[in-house]
């Protein structure tokens, strides 16, 4: 006699996959800035017409970032921000906001992206790459705008290690945040050949590198574009340290 398979419950399926995908996106917003520390957010019913989801999955999204530790509900005064970090060990103290500290960052990323671009070429799903390419496109929209593209580039880097399913990718990335791309028009790096069209386009150029790769399911020529790509980020600060020295070394020969 044949069993009868268990029912599967769709909506509760398709429920957790929309509160994962709203927790994502508050999650980001915290990151970014866009939400600050301390901020009370709407309501859940004014979640739910924003998001266009029912109560349901937004509690569930809430409750998702409160075990993260980045919400906390107030009985009878709502939701507030209380952490930009996600959960568990990771805590990276140092401000410092000189070049020898974006270095150190980049040789950070240099190990953990080189491999996780690697990784979401084979890994990677539909809806994964999809996004990938609208964070290059959503950086391409704002470059040709001439508006500041630091949270895109975040943005594009993030939904590669998303990419990759393990979720210590992106929480190191996370941990990182901000100070993951530190050559953006509020960062003390910024300088006007950084911030130019030409030197943004040429970091375009090299995201369009990483996203064919893993378009292609190209697993060696991913991680050989990511790597590449953070590698001439490093030899740009070094470039920028030089031509410190060469005009300081100019100015004591004139006078």
């Amino acid at each position: 006699m044949n069993s009868i398979p268990p029912q599967v419950d769709l909506t509760a399926s398709r429920r957790q996959k929309l509160s994962e995908r709203i927790a994502a996106s508050l999650r980001q917003d915290f990151l970014s800035g866009q939400v600050s520390l301390g901020q009370k957010l709407p309501t859940e019913t004014q979640l739910a017409g924003t998001f266009d989801v029912s109560r349901t999955v937004i509690r569930e999204a809430v409750a998702a970032l409160v075990a993260d530790g980045l919400l906390e509900t107030r009985q009878g005064a709502g939701i507030f921000v209380i952490g930009h970090q996600t959960s568990g060990p990771i805590k990276i103290q140092d401000r410092s906001s000189n070049i020898s500290h974006a270095l150190n960052v980049l040789e950070v990323r240099i190990a953990l992206e080189t491999e996780s671009a690697a990784l979401a070429a084979t890994r990677r799903n539909a809806s994964q790459e999809a996004q990938i390419q609208e964070r290059f496109f959503e950086f391409d929209r704002l470059l040709q705008l001439g508006e500041p593209t630091g949270q895109a580039d975040f943005a594009f880097h993030r939904s590669v290690a998303e990419a990759t399913n393990n979720p210590f990718y992106v929480e190191v990335l996370d941990a990182l945040g901000a100070r993951t791309i530190p050559c953006d028009v509020t960062s003390p790096y910024a300088a006007e050949d950084v911030l130019s069209f030409s030197y943004q386009a040429g970091l375009q150029r090299e995201h369009l590198a990483i996203l064919n790769a893993i378009s292609a399911g190209d697993a060696a020529g991913a991680r050989d574009a990511m790597r590449a790509h953070l590698s001439a980020s490093q030899e740009r600060y070094r470039e920028r340290l030089r031509d410190r020295r060469t005009r300081y070394q100019s100015d004591i020969e004139a006078t």
